[in-house]
């Protein structure tokens, strides 16, 4: 769930950048008192600026998503290996009561009968 929560911020925060550049660019375009080769010029690198900002955000957002992941395996892996080691350890002492019991059988039946029967 927490994961979810760290893409909706991502995305979110990733809308953001590109409405504020975009109104940015507009508001720019709409008052520069330059010519338009310079406002061109500056449009330019305000784009190439937002395009590495994006790249950047996407960049940290897979390397945290990837960070989970591997987080998740680890603690899968140790999750599965508790239980096979419980698991291991019920087999046996259920197999140990099972010999106990056919022992405890073995000398019950070896025993003669106590109750004067034939």
């Amino acid at each position: 769930m927490a994961q979810q929560d760290t893409g909706v911020e991502v995305g979110a925060f990733f809308a953001g950048v590109l409405i504020g550049g975009l109104v940015g660019a507009a508001v720019a375009l709409l008052l520069a008192p330059q010519s338009g080769e310079e406002t061109r010029q500056q449009i330019t690198k305000t784009s190439e600026e937002l395009r590495d900002r994006a790249q950047d955000i996407v960049e940290d957002a897979r390397e945290r998503a990837e960070a989970t992941i591997a987080d998740s395996r680890r603690r899968a892996e140790r999750i599965i290996e508790e239980a096979r080691v419980k698991a291991e350890a019920m087999t046996n002492e259920a197999r140990e009561r099972v010999e106990q019991m056919i022992e405890e059988g073995r000398n019950t039946a070896k025993k003669p009968s106590t109750t004067g029967e034939a």
